[in-house]
């Protein structure tokens, strides 16, 4: 059975290590805040301005004032911090940021990142997936393998890219794969998905090191 969105997250999570500074993307990456391996302290960081986010809060719970980059709520930590949008960029543009796990549209074998907008579709504007990637040191994609039965991992991106290889690793429901110098490396499998089922789904090359 491929990953549920939760368990893929989850799977992110072991991506984590102690004393870095993160950022979580909108979708399926801010449930990343859930699963935070025991016994690693990390720092949630939000563009639009808070530095040390919690898990999400119980239903009743929910202060509308305290939101993530997606507009959900959140919680703070006796550590959190607020600052304002140009502060929070500075973080992200300057370095200061180890780690960004996003979504994406498409990725290629050689770390590509399609992930902004949809030629033709409405966008309200780019975010700040651009500025994420080029300025944080390790950038882990979470996202599902194939978008309405089509490949999402493919020789090369069909639509705008946000950053030219600057993805490390691909976690989706199916797999995870890493992305070298020599191209991606499937690494791991969803329980009950086969070899097999990942290379019919996926358009890019890859070795395999299961």
């Amino acid at each position: 059975m491929p990953w549920t969105r939760d368990e893929m997250a989850a799977r992110a999570a072991r991506e984590l290590r102690d004393g870095m500074y993160v950022n979580l993307g909108i979708g399926i990456p801010t449930l990343v805040a859930n699963h935070i391996p025991p016994g690693v302290n990390i720092q949630l960081q939000s563009e639009n301005g808070m530095l040390g986010i919690g898990p999400f809060p119980f239903e009743g719970e929910e202060d509308a004032d305290l939101i993530n980059a997606g507009k959900q709520t959140v919680t703070e930590l006796p550590t959190s911090s607020y600052f304002d949008s140009a502060s929070s960029f500075g973080m992200i543009r300057g370095g200061h940021i180890d780690l960004s796990i996003l979504g994406a549209l498409q990725v290629a074998e050689n770390g590509d990142l399609a992930n902004w907008m949809v030629p033709g579709k409405m966008v309200k504007g780019m975010g700040g997936a651009m500025d994420l990637v080029a300025g944080v040191r390790r950038v882990v994609v979470l996202m599902e393998h194939t978008a309405k039965g089509e490949p999402k991992i493919l020789h090369r991106c069909t639509l705008p890219l946000t950053g030219a290889g600057v993805v490390n690793v691909i976690v989706t429901d199916l797999a995870v794969l890493e992305v070298g110098q020599g191209g991606l490396t499937l690494t791991e499998l969803a329980p009950g998905v086969t070899l097999e089922d990942v290379t019919a789904q996926t358009e890019a090359t890859f070795s395999t090191a299961l």
